[in-house]
């Protein structure tokens, strides 16, 4: 590429810019130059209506209540489709408590009771919700502060009403008090009732969706191999980016590194940087075997050595949002041999870059340094422009997959439960009683006589 030519060929739009965005689209042109991914520009002083105030972006801020909600005209509210919720067994993720504000989990402390699925929002601080086109415009600024909603508890009520179909009577007047004092049905009331709960913001909201997609998918795959007959563990990695994804790791990998297969969803990665390192544990081996008098890996004993070597068979999902690190990682489970991958085929980045090349107001345009390769893809491993074809081609329905269904993991079940039937993993026989190496024979040894 002769930079220069580029350079002039470019200056003149410079001149037309008129905010900072604008010079982002002219950087954007120019760094396509080199047709490679890891281009990104970003970043920098960008003109801010807020003028970079706290407090003003807080009151536009919309709240979330970390729920799925959906209008009903039955009940002239908002029912509670699904709360979302994470692992249960990690209340702490990075640090960081995440819960619905409309949890068990969050409002217990304070005397109250959670909302579930089918209970219906009628009222934020005591203005109806059926006067406003949508909830959230009653949400605005309201996240970190407490919210009073009237809510008419359909399926965390009294077992009476759990199945019972009511309806709520539509108002024509403004009248709010009125209005959420009940719903009637023929023959019951549902009464209204207070909630006093803190609302998040719409990033926070965002972690715990995905947090409980995650959470949702581990007990898919725990189910689903339940029912195939065998054992299964399931890691999620969002990134490869440091610490928080080595937690992830962690928290998914020992727990289940004695199960009989694997499944490593690299699906909608963003990439980084431990790919070598997630690598070098999944290549630990067994070989050998700890046996205790009382206790052997089946009753709590140690084991193996090397310890916490997974044996057992390997799946990585993946799909088009698999990117750079991702791809990395996907790359090296197949050359190494360690697992099968499952889904669509990758993003495409395959040149790596240290992101160090800043401009002059804190922002970047970034450059791909740091080319790779071997003896059998060549240079970019197969990954730069192409993306990592999968193993096993499996293209998620996007209308099945908001409902709830899964075909990638699907098939890496059925995978598996092959690979299983092919290639148990159990565990060596025990060799016996040792030999009897005490001196009782040779006391009697007919040379003595």
């Amino acid at each position: 590429i002769l930079w220069k030519d580029v350079y002039h060929r470019y200056v003149p739009l410079v001149k037309r810019c008129g905010k900072r965005e604008e010079l982002d689209d002219v950087l954007k042109l120019m760094a396509s130059e080199v047709s490679a991914l890891h281009v990104f520009v970003y970043g920098g002083e960008y003109a801010s209506p807020l003028h970079g105030s706290v407090a003003l972006d807080t009151l536009s801020e919309v709240g979330s209540l970390g729920a799925m909600l959906r209008w009903s005209s039955e009940w002239n509210g908002y029912e509670v489709v699904s709360v979302f919720e994470h692992d249960l067994d990690f209340g702490l993720v990075d640090g960081v408590a995440m819960y619905s504000p409309l949890s068990e989990q969050t409002v217990r402390m304070s005397g109250q009771h959670g909302l579930e699925a089918g209970d219906v929002i009628i009222g934020v601080n005591g203005e109806s919700v059926a006067t406003v086109p949508d909830i959230h415009m009653l949400l605005r600024g309201t996240a970190g502060r407490s919210v009073r909603l009237e809510v008419l508890r359909v399926s965390s009520g009294s077992s009476s009403l759990r199945h019972s179909r009511a309806v709520v009577e539509s108002n024509d007047t403004v009248d709010v008090d009125a209005e959420m004092k009940s719903s009637e049905e023929t023959d019951i009331k549902v009464q209204s009732e207070p909630l006093i709960v803190v609302p998040i913001t719409g990033q926070e909201a965002d972690k715990l969706r995905y947090a409980s997609w995650e959470c949702k998918t581990r007990q898919a795959a725990k189910s689903l191999a339940a029912k195939a007959d065998f054992t299964v563990g399931y890691i999620h990695l969002q990134s490869m980016s440091g610490a928080k994804s080595i937690d992830s790791f962690v928290r998914g990998f020992y727990p289940d590194y004695d199960k009989q297969a694997l499944i490593i969803d690299v699906r909608h990665n963003t990439g980084g940087n431990i790919d070598s390192w997630l690598l070098d544990v999944l290549q630990r081996r067994a070989w050998m075997y700890w046996q205790g008098r009382a206790t052997n890996i089946t009753t709590g004993g140690i084991g193996w050595d090397e310890q916490f070597a997974f044996r057992g068979h390997i799946v990585v999902l993946m799909n088009e949002h698999t990117s750079s690190d991702g791809e990395g990682f996907s790359r090296g489970m197949s050359e190494l041999g360690l697992g099968k991958l499952v889904g669509t085929r990758t993003w495409g980045g395959g040149i790596w870059l240290s992101s160090d090349n800043k401009l002059v107001d804190g922002g970047i345009a970034t450059a791909p340094e740091i080319g790779q390769y071997n003896d059998n893809f060549g240079w970019g491993m197969g990954i730069e422009m192409m993306g990592v074809t999968p193993d096993v081609v499996v293209d998620n329905d996007p209308r099945e997959a908001y409902d709830g269904k899964d075909e990638q993991l699907e098939k890496a079940i059925e995978i598996l439960k092959d690979w299983l039937k092919e290639e148990p993993v159990v565990l060596p026989r025990e060799p016996g009683p040792y030999r009897d190496n005490s001196m009782t024979d040779k006391l009697n040894c007919p040379a003595k006589k």
